[in-house]
């Protein structure tokens, strides 16, 4: 039996997403302005339900598109907000097309989203080695750093606990629990 981080529980899809996605680097733009978007729209709720409406918010959302969705006009928004595959809160909505503008001054001055984002930490998985979930920072002061950063350039929804949240995900930071299965196949394998 696969002994995985106690987060997961035996729900079929957070397993596959824990299995498959969680703590593998990511350095796609799109899918790390999607990450941005779903970790901000995580705010308040919990991340199996935000997870269970993704194909939800990637139809919603011009599968994350920044440059599109750097366009949504009030009449997109208030379409949205009627969707009732999404979390319909105004000020998310209207956060992921003002964060989409932000997002695009980041790639026209850096080349890339992931360049800015990926430079915090030199380009490398930054290794934890966590006994129990319990030792889980909720936020690191590398965290607040990029929360700071981003505000500064117009981004919201980008706290300092939503951005460990998206560092965990994309694979910034090695989380899962020194006796997770994915900590040592994810390190053996070079993936970090």
């Amino acid at each position: 039996m696969k002994i995985r981080c106690a987060w997961c529980g035996d729900d079929p899809l957070y397993v596959a997403y824990h299995d498959e996605e969680w703590g593998v680097p990511v350095h796609d733009d799109r899918a790390l302005f999607e990450a941005l978007v779903l970790d901000g729209a995580q705010a308040g709720l919990s991340w199996i339900a935000i997870l269970r409406e993704r194909e939800n918010y990637r139809q919603a959302f011009d599968q994350f598109d920044p440059a599109k969705v750097s366009r949504y006009d009030e009449a997109k928004i208030a379409q949205l907000l009627q969707n009732p595959g999404i979390a319909r809160n105004r000020l998310k909505v209207r956060s992921a097309a003002r964060n989409a503008c932000a997002f695009q001054e980041i790639q026209e001055e850096y080349g890339s989203f992931d360049a800015y984002l990926w430079g915090f930490v030199g380009g490398k998985t930054i290794q934890n080695q966590w006994q129990t979930m319990a030792e889980l920072p909720a936020k690191t002061p590398l965290s607040e750093t990029i929360s700071q950063d981003l505000k500064k350039r117009g981004f919201n929804f980008v706290g300092p606990t939503i951005m460990y949240a998206m560092m965990q995900a994309i694979g910034m930071v090695n989380d899962h629990t020194a006796d997770c299965f994915r900590y040592r196949e994810l390190r053996e394998t070079g993936d970090w």
